[in-house]
C-alpha cells in the first residue's frame, strides 16, 4: 500500500490523469479494482436473475390461466389428468396431478368407509401442500443472492472507497502537495468503487421487493386454487362419486 502511494505521489504532477470510467479502473489500487470487478459481476448476475424471474412469472401467469380455463371449463377432471399427467407444465397444474394421482391410487383400491374418505382427504391436502411448497421454493431460488447483494454491495463499494482515500491521503503525504490536481484522481477512483456499489445494490433491492410481491401473489392464487380443489374432492366424497 505504501509503496503505492510513493508511486502515486511520484507520477502525481506529470502524467494527465484519464477521469473516464475505464480510466479510474485501471489507475485504482489493486486492492480497488477487486472490490470494483466484485461489484460488477454482482450486478451482471443480479440483472440475469431479475430478467429470468420476470420472465418466468409472466409465463407461469399465462399457464395458469390457461390451466383454470381447462379446469373450470366443466370437462372431465380425468381427461384433464390423463392430458397432462406425466408433463404438468407450471406449478398450479403440478399441485392437480399431484392430488389426482393419491386419488386414482385410493379409489382403486375402494373406499367404503367414512373413515377411510376422511383419511383420504387429509393425504390429498397433505399431497398439494407438500406439491405448492416445492413448487413455490423453486419459484423463490436465487432471490436470497438478491437480497444479499442489495444490503450489502453498497458496504463493499465503500470499503473500496475507504481503502482508494488512504491511498490518496498517503501519496499526498509523500509528495507534500495537497492541490486538487493530485487530490481529485485518487478521490475519484475512490469515489467510482461506492458508484458501482449502488449501481449493483438499488436494482437489486427494487427487484427483490417487485419479484417477491408477484411471487407472493402467486403462491396465494396457487393456495387458493389448492382450496377450491379441496372442495371439489370434498363434495366427490360425500356424493361417493367416484
Amino acid at each position: 500500500m505504501e509503496q503505492t502511494a510513493v508511486a502515486s505521489a511520484a507520477i502525481a504532477g506529470s502524467v494527465v490523469h484519464d477521469l473516464s470510467v475505464w480510466g479510474l479502473f485501471l489507475q485504482a489500487d489493486v486492492v480497488v479494482k477487486l472490490v470494483m470487478i466484485i461489484l460488477v459481476l454482482a450486478s451482471f448476475w443480479c440483472w440475469a436473475i431479475i430478467f429470468e424471474k420476470i420472465m418466468r412469472l409472466r409465463r407461469l401467469r399465462v399457464q395458469a390461466e390457461e390451466f383454470e380455463e381447462s379446469f373450470w371449463s366443466g370437462g372431465s377432471l380425468e381427461n384433464l389428468f390423463d392430458r397432462i399427467d406425466n408433463r404438468p407444465k407450471e406449478p398450479m397444474a403440478s399441485v392437480f396431478t399431484a392430488a389426482m394421482r393419491e386419488w386414482r391410487r385410493s379409489a382403486a383400491k375402494g373406499l367404503s368407509e367414512t373413515s377411510q374418505k376422511a383419511s383420504l382427504a387429509q393425504r390429498i391436502e397433505r399431497v398439494m401442500h407438500v406439491t405448492m411448497g416445492r413448487e413455490i421454493e423453486g419459484l423463490e431460488r436465487n432471490m436470497t443472492f438478491l437480497a444479499t447483494v442489495g444490503s450489502t454491495a453498497p458496504f463493499i463499494g465503500l470499503f473500496g472507497t475507504v481503502w482508494g482515500i488512504m491511498n490518496s491521503f498517503q501519496a499526498i503525504a509523500q509528495s507534500k502537495d495537497t492541490s486538487l490536481a493530485v487530490v481529485a484522481p485518487g478521490i475519484a477512483e475512490a469515489l467510482f468503487a461506492t458508484a458501482l456499489g449502488l449501481v449493483a445494490a438499488i436494482p437489486a433491492v427494487v427487484a427483490y421487493n417487485k419479484i417477491s410481491t408477484d411471487l407472493g401473489r402467486y403462491a396465494a392464487r396457487l393456495e387458493a386454487f389448492g382450496d377450491e380443489f379441496s372442495a371439489i374432492l370434498s363434495r366427490q366424497f360425500e356424493e361417493n362419486d367416484f
